[in-house]
């Protein structure tokens, strides 16, 4: 594995915690500063469940996807040096508007300490807390990182937001109300893992690009097809999306960080190939090769663990012979998969308009008319067809 990787401080090593959300806080870039700097970042997140809440949360100091071509960040490329000054969970009220409900605020400790020195690729868990969230309450995740010097330093995700963040210069962390702070753009500053003590029946791993990530459904509404699936299958299903933008499957080839989160599930859905195909450019059998060899980590990793693969979403591919490949691996996934796949799921089928125009998807689904990233009308149809699905097969099993 990655000489990065932690086996001893892994997500593997707490199997009561369970993700607390479909959020994916993957990350696909890195801060590089040309000063050191101090800056408190809070993000508002709906969790799976609320009430009384044992939280606990782990992080990977290293970036999981490349970002474009890789001139600013590189998949599994390790984090800087850099250190957490104050953490703290909250109540983040109904509607996310910078600030925390009064009195709600509780702090996050590593090994008893308020703050932490973060070492470069490091992997560690916080200790475990306590919350009291209301129904339809947020949680406020608020944290104060400080870097070491110039360069890089800590990764985060830079694709379009998700959910409501907002970010201030300075020690910030304790602060209840919403002073000095603006609202974040393009910037999810958290940690890797955000977990809650839960006895599940099954931990799902969703791995994949932007349209695993949700990238350019409505901010705040969970519309993409993973949180709604998360929905559907209910709490007794744990499910932890680590979907990134502009991910690809040869990113998680590099064995790095990205495929040691994929490796903690019991079924683990594999959505990748739009990005290989197309800014990467890569043919048919690279892709295939790649996905063959994350399917076979995954089982090395853990024997036991079920595999699903989905063919490769449509995305209006043309020209450079992008299309021609898009067949052809999509072909091999419905017809003769990696050896170590359990089931295939048809997304291209639920996404594409009719033969023989199927590598492009259908028009109402795309974001805007431009866009072919798949909008929340999409999400519901993949979701409803995926439970659909996924009932089926665990009925006839």
């Amino acid at each position: 594995m990655n000489n990065i990787e932690n086996r001893s401080s892994g997500v593997l090593s707490q199997p009561e915690f369970s993700s607390a959300t479909a959020l994916s806080t993957a990350a696909n870039y890195i801060m590089n500063s040309p000063e050191l700097f101090t800056r408190t970042y809070r993000t508002y997140i709906r969790l799976r469940e609320n009430g009384c809440l044992t939280l606990k949360f782990w992080h990977s100091n290293a970036v999981d996807s490349t970002w474009d071509l890789g001139v600013d960040a590189n998949a599994s490329e390790p984090g800087g040096e850099w250190s957490i000054e104050a953490a703290y969970v909250a109540d983040g009220g109904a509607m996310p508007d910078g600030s925390v409900v009064p009195g709600s605020q509780v702090p996050v400790t590593f090994g008893g300490d308020l703050s932490r020195q973060v070492k470069s690729g490091e992997q560690f868990w916080s200790d475990e807390l306590l919350l009291e969230l209301p129904e339809g309450h947020l949680l406020a995740f608020t944290w104060t990182l400080k870097t070491a010097g110039a360069g890089k330093s800590f990764p985060f995700n830079v694709e379009g937001m998700l959910v409501s963040g907002y970010d201030a210069p300075g020690t910030l962390a304790a602060q209840e109300s919403a002073s000095g702070f603006s609202e974040s753009d393009k910037l999810q500053v958290l940690p890797s893992f955000l977990g809650y003590k839960k006895d599940v029946t099954k931990k799902l791993v969703f791995l994949g690009d932007s349209i695993t990530q949700g990238v350019r459904t409505a901010k705040d509404q969970y519309a993409h097809w993973a949180a709604r699936i998360a929905e559907g299958l209910g709490t007794q299903f744990g499910l932890w999306n680590i979907g990134s933008g502009w991910g690809r499957a040869y990113d998680v080839a590099t064995d790095g960080p990205w495929l040691h989160k994929a490796q903690q599930g019991d079924e683990v859905l594999i959505v990748l190939g739009v990005n290989d195909l197309d800014i990467g450019q890569r043919p048919a059998d690279e892709l295939l090769r790649d996905l063959a060899h994350i399917i076979s980590r995954i089982k090395e990793a853990r024997p036991e663990a079920a595999v699903i693969l989905s063919t490769v979403p449509p995305f209006n591919f043309e020209g450079g012979g992008r299309e021609t490949h898009w067949r052809k691996v999509n072909d091999c996934i419905r017809t003769s998969p990696p050896a170590g796949v359990d089931r295939v799921f048809d997304m291209a089928a639920v996404l594409s308009v009719p033969a023989p125009a199927d590598h492009r998807i259908k028009p109402e689904y795309m974001s805007d008319e431009f866009d072919p990233h798949p909008n929340g009308a999409a999400g519901k149809a993949v979701a409803d067809a995926f439970l659909a699905w996924y009932g089926d097969v665990h009925q006839s099993a």
